[in-house]
């Protein structure tokens, strides 16, 4: 969650009431704001909405921001999935990049899945994947940056293609659902080939059944 904004219950001195609304602001400066209009004395509740229509009161938003800092925050994930014609296994690799406590971090995990039936397939299977382990490392209402080679998902999950095959509907369905249910706002962007290449590596070493799960502190 970055912007927010608020709805304000303000009364008039003749005690005339009325609801105003503000444009979509950055937290701190909501913050700022609805605590300066709250010394007027006129102002008698502020409620912030987030763009996943989730409501907050000051005080609330406050510990929000309070404990952003103890959460992953600053996320930014690298996904591929790498597919075997021959035997319809796919090795799938995510790189988590984020912050806690003041330090940055990066997980790299990979994971083989079977029947899968297209290069495709095995793409979209490695987004969920990587989704799903925003879920272990407790990721929530927050831009996440999403980052692939993959042109096929990323415009699909964007909406600047349509999709119109039901294997890939079903991923991408599931992935909205649980970004959805984690508060997140993706951001997607596709990437060269050249700079996805620890995702890949991940993928590559999956379909030879090398198992790669880390986590690491970095500078």
């Amino acid at each position: 969650m970055r912007y927010i904004n608020m709805r304000i219950t303000y009364k008039t001195h003749s005690h005339v009431e009325t609801q105003l609304y503000s444009d979509d602001l950055e937290i701190n400066k909501a913050i700022y704001i609805a605590e300066d209009l709250m010394k007027t004395g006129r102002v008698n509740r502020i409620i912030f909405t987030d763009n996943h229509g989730s409501e907050w009161n000051l005080k609330e938003l406050k510990k929000y921001t309070d404990g952003i800092q103890t959460d992953p925050h600053h996320v930014k994930v690298y996904f591929d999935g790498n597919f075997d014609l021959e035997t319809n296994i796919a090795g799938l690799g995510c790189v988590i990049y984020y912050d806690q406590n003041d330090r940055s971090h990066r997980i790299r995990k990979n994971a083989l899945i079977e029947e899968i039936g297209t290069s495709n397939e095995a793409e979209y299977a490695a987004l969920h994947f990587a989704v799903k382990e925003l879920t272990h490392l407790g990721v929530h209402h927050l831009p996440v940056q999403f980052l692939g080679d993959s042109l096929t998902v990323i415009n699909q999950m964007t909406d600047e293609w349509a999709c119109y095959e039901e294997e890939l509907t079903t991923w991408a369905d599931r992935i909205e659902a649980d970004l959805e249910k984690m508060g997140i706002d993706p951001q997607y962007q596709v990437i060269p080939r050249s700079s996805n290449k620890e995702a890949d590596q991940l993928a590559t070493q999956a379909l030879k059944k090398i198992e790669v799960m880390s986590t690491k502190e970095i500078d």
